[in-house]
């Protein structure tokens, strides 16, 4: 394969399954460990594969809408309390 983008394109489901699960545990199939840069490529390879074939819900780090929680209740003024004693 002569360049990344090529590579991407022959990932079947079943290697991108492989790939993710050596990524999360660190292993390949056979039990060899992989090297910082064998997971660095590894993960840049399931994103871009993630990217072409999946839902954004669906891929690796996806967060869905977020709402600040302090929106969600009223905070409560410690510092300025009607009944505080002066």
């Amino acid at each position: 394969m002569s360049s990344f983008a090529e590579m991407i394109e022959n990932i079947t489901p079943d290697i991108y399954q492989s790939l993710k699960l050596a990524v999360e545990i660190g292993k390949w199939p056979d039990g060899r460990k992989l090297t910082a840069e064998q997971r660095e490529l590894s993960l840049q390879a399931m994103i871009a594969w993630e990217m072409q074939h999946l839902p954004e819900d669906q891929r690796t780090g996806y967060m869905g809408p977020q709402e600040c929680s302090s929106k969600s209740a009223p905070v409560p003024n410690i510092l300025f309390k009607s009944d505080a004693v002066h």
